[in-house]
This record gives C-alpha cells, structure tokens and sequence, in this order.
C-alpha cells in the first residue's frame, strides 16, 4: 500500500560537491531522509518502470537509509532496485553498476571519507545515467525541491531482505540483491594485466593494503588475494564496519599512519597503498617512497599505456585546478589535451562522456579513468601494480626517473577543519576583494604575477561555473590556492593548496616542507589565516 506522507521542508539540504552530507543525528530527525529522496525523485523524469541502483559503504545508518530508499523507490514508480548484498557497494562499482545495467540512475549512501557511526557522518548522492554524480542543473533542482516538499510517497511493507542474494517483490517493484563485488573484480581483470600481477608476487613481491574497516575490504579480498594471489592478511581492516573501527576512514598521511609507518620501516613490504570509505580514493606508498596525489596522477598517465586497457594511448588528461600541474608536463610531451576543471568529479564525467579524456584526477587522491564516471581507489592500485609489473622497478626508481624528465612539483595541501563558516567565508570575500590589487606586489613566496577567482567554462554543455578557488601565482611558476571545502559536515574546512616547480636540472631531493616553506609563510601574509580562523597550525597537511 503506498502512503502520502505530509511533511514540511528543511532548509538545509543543499547538496555539496558530492551529495548531501550532514550528521548522522541530523538524518535521523523525522522526515529528513525521506524529504531528501522524495526530492530528488521529484526533480527527475521519465523514471516509471525504470531501473534504480541503490547501495552504500556500509556505514551507520547505512542499512536504515536502504529500507526507505526501497520503500520510496516502490511508491514512486520504479520498475527494479538493484541493492548491493547487506546494502554494500562501493561508489565506483555503483558507477559501474549503473552504466552495465541500463539503470536510470542511483543513489549512492556515503559520506565518502569522513568518519561513521552513531555521532558521526551520513550521506546520500544522486548518480545519473551515466554512472557519474549529478550535474549542478539536477543538483541545483533538487536543492529548489528542498525548499518547497510538502509531502512524500512511500510503501507501506515489511523491510526487505537484503542480505539473501536473489530477487523479490515490494508491489510492483522488484529488488534485486546482488552480489556487489563480481561484476567490478570481472572489470578490473578486463583492465589490466593480472597475470603479470600475478607472477610479480609470486616471485616474491610483497604488499599491503589498507582497507580501513570501510567498503574496499570486500573487494581487495576478492581482487589481491583471490585473483592476484597475494597471500591472506595482505588486506588490512577488510571487514566494513558501521563506524569503520573507529578510523578515520580517509587515504592519507594522518589517518593512514599505521600504514605509513611499516611502508618507511627496514622491513617495508614493496608496496602498500589503502582507500577510503566509499572506496574512491586512494593512498599510495612505495618503501620508503610517498606519492602525492598529484604526483601518482601524473606517473599513471605517463605510464598507461603499460596496461592492456590503455595499451592504445590516452585522449587527454582531466585535472581539478588545485592539483598541481604535474600532470600538465606529461600531458604536453605526450601531445594530448589537458583539462583544468573545478573540484568535483561531475565535471570530469563531461569530459570523459564526449570521449575527450581517458584519465582524470584530483589532488584529494581521487584518480580514475573512462571505465567508470567516479573516481576510483582500487582501479589507482592496480594501474600502480600493472607498471610495477611492467617495469620491473621499485616505486622510488619510478618516481625519481619521472622527475628527472619531467621535474618535480612540490606540492602540499594544508587543511584548517571546523572554522566557523562566518570567519571562513569572510576570509574568502577579503581575498577576493584584494586580488586586482596583488599583481607586482611582493611577499616570502616572490613577486606575484597574477592572481584570480578561478571560473570554467564547460567545453561540452559551455555552462559556466564561477568562484572556484582564488589562485595566488608567482614569477617563478608557484603558486598558492584558497578554497572553501564542500565536503564536511561540521563548519567549514579552508583548503590551501601550496606549490612550487622545480625542473630537472633542479634539486630534486629536497623535503617537501623545505622546498615549500617561503609560499606557506606567503598563504599566511596574503589571507591572514590566524586572524580569520584562530589557528596557528592547519589541522591536516598532506
């Protein structure tokens, strides 16, 4: 039996750079997940009898969110849900699983790499067809849809069983329970060149990955361990947990540091990378040798062509403007296009749908490629193993020839987490406002040469999408980038993005804190970071 449920609107359903991310305790009021989906149900059409993909990292309230999605789901007219067994898929097998399935779009349950459980982090985010997140002209509607619900459709059953692999019936409706990792383990096998993978770690190349109790766990089991015969215990933290084992479920130096430490110890296995909640990032270390992002993407590109997927050459290269410009160089010897976009991987899916780009990445350790509209932390690992495999060398050799042809772009991003968004967003309206008058003008990091309000204009839909990130650049090619985060949950997160080129025949030896240290002291002289946010240390550098 459907019920019309009349309901009042919230006002703070916006969605952000990846959907809607609030505090578990938020979602839990009443009404407030069932106004979100009945709105973006509401700002779609053509759905009736369609496809729905519907799954999630598995964090808390994860399996709650399902049940209603279904019920909605039921009331609202589509055809079939296809749901991940226990309500487990990672974003890009989500991606994935929309675009092998024909569906009409999903809804993906996560808040990526923020932290779960009872007083932590939820989410939900809309994919279209395509596989990829919703563009802003959907998300822009369902936002409008927020603000005006009145009432939402849902069918009144028992909960469904969702851990049974098989099919069953909510009135009109199937649910199909699916197995959420075969499908994507059957498309990274068509990808890359296990039986290399294989023979390297059979002759004795040793790995580790991370899982960090998040969705990835499932899958780097079936994947390592299973099909590249890496021995068991290879993936660390495998089960997904409601509150991922009270980790920090995010891919970097600080969360990860259980991970970083045995890759810098004598013992270090040769390579250990991990990923994040919802399995599209990534973290990369060889022994005794850390990737940045920015670098990682710019090693993947320029070595693509070593895995049979990519064995043809690369369309171009999509990167976020605040990940550095490494990529850039391998773009211009390779004499393809390269793409600077704003944060948020719906604007890759642009590109990579008009078939102008083939690998995409973000400095947050996102990377990805055209086999899925998501960025994705598995798909990084295992374009990483078919080079090692490739090229018979260690991460550091890899990484030391890259410099030297292509140099090295020192780069650090440092994160000031839970300002008040008063005092963030009027650091950013002071920066904007003295930007026409930066140029010439000198600080530790140099003469400036030009500064701006980063816009893009989107070379397939030509819409226009303005205050991206104001960019500070210097005589010498640095740069330094501010930019408010629309990721959190909790206040607001200033990200400064910090970067300094070197050319081959520089020093590439040189810490990164050292080589950077001039341009962290300009971040400060030209935003007055403290003043604004009260702190004297950024929360998060990596």
């Amino acid at each position: 039996m459907i019920q019309t449920v009349s309901t009042m609107p919230f006002n703070d359903q916006k969605p952000g750079t990846s959907g809607l991310r609030k505090k578990v305790r938020i979602f839990e009021q009443p009404h407030y997940a069932e106004n979100f989906i009945q709105s973006v149900f509401d700002s779609l059409d053509g759905f009736a009898g369609e496809t729905l993909v519907l799954g999630g990292d598995g964090r808390f309230l994860n399996r709650e969110v399902i049940q209603i999605a279904l019920k909605m789901a039921a009331a609202n007219g589509f055809g079939r849900v296809l749901v991940g067994q226990g309500g487990i898929l990672s974003t890009p097998a989500a991606s994935h699983l929309i675009r092998s399935s024909g569906a009409f779009g999903g809804l993906v349950l996560s808040a990526s790499h923020n932290p779960g459980g009872p007083d932590e982090d939820f989410g939900i985010k809309y994919n279209v067809s395509n596989g990829g997140p919703a563009p802003e002209k959907v998300t822009d509607a369902i936002h409008a849809r927020t603000l005006s619900i009145d009432s939402y459709r849902i069918f009144e059953a028992d909960d469904v069983d969702i851990d049974t692999i098989g099919v069953s019936q909510l009135g009109d409706m199937s649910v199909e329970v699916i197995d959420p990792v075969a499908d994507y383990a059957d498309l990274m096998e068509s990808l890359f060149d296990f039986t290399a993978i294989r023979a390297m770690i059979a002759g004795g190349f040793t790995l580790a990955f991370d899982s960090m109790s998040a969705v990835t766990g499932p899958y780097a089991v079936e994947i390592f361990e299973r099909r590249l015969g890496a021995p068991a215990g290879t993936v660390m933290n495998a089960t997904p947990l409601p509150d991922f084992g009270h980790h920090h479920p995010d891919p970097n130096l600080v969360h990860a540091k259980d991970l970083y430490d045995r890759m810098m110890a004598p013992d270090a296995p040769d390579f250990g990378a991990a990923s994040d909640g919802d399995g599209d990032r990534n973290l990369i270390i060889g022994r005794h040798c850390y990737v940045t992002p920015s670098d990682s993407l710019a090693v993947l590109a320029a070595n693509a062509h070593c895995a049979p997927g990519y064995a043809i050459g690369l369309k171009g290269i999509a990167r976020s403007m605040p990940t550095s410009g490494a990529a850039d160089r391998v773009a211009e010897k390779l004499g393809i296009p390269l793409y600077e976009t704003p944060t948020g991987w719906k604007f890759f899916g642009n590109l990579l749908d008009a078939g102008m780009a083939t690998i995409c990445g973000e400095e947050s350790a996102g990377t990805g490629s055209d086999h899925v509209r998501e960025k994705d932390g598995i798909w990084a690992v295992l374009l990483w193993l078919n080079i090692l495999a490739a090229r018979r060398q260690s991460v550091a050799q890899i990484m030391a020839e890259h410099w030297a042809t292509y140099g090295r772009n020192y780069y650090a991003r440092h994160d000031y987490e839970a300002i008040a968004k008063d005092r963030a967003d009027a650091l950013m309206a002071a920066l904007r406002d003295r930007l026409e008058g930066l140029p010439g003008t000198v600080n530790s990091g140099g003469t400036v040469s030009s500064a701006d309000d980063f816009a893009y204009t989107d070379l397939t839909d030509q819409s226009v999408s303005r205050n991206q990130g104001v960019r500070i650049l210097f005589d010498d090619g640095s740069r330094v980038v501010f930019r408010l985060s629309g990721t959190g949950t909790e206040g607001a997160t200033l990200r400064v993005y910090i970067e300094r080129y070197v050319g081959p025949d520089g020093d590439l030896g040189l810490s990164t804190g050292e080589a950077l240290a001039p341009l962290i002291a300009a971040a400060q002289e030209v935003a007055d970071i403290a003043s604004y946010t009260g702190m004297d240390q950024p929360s998060v550098i990596t």
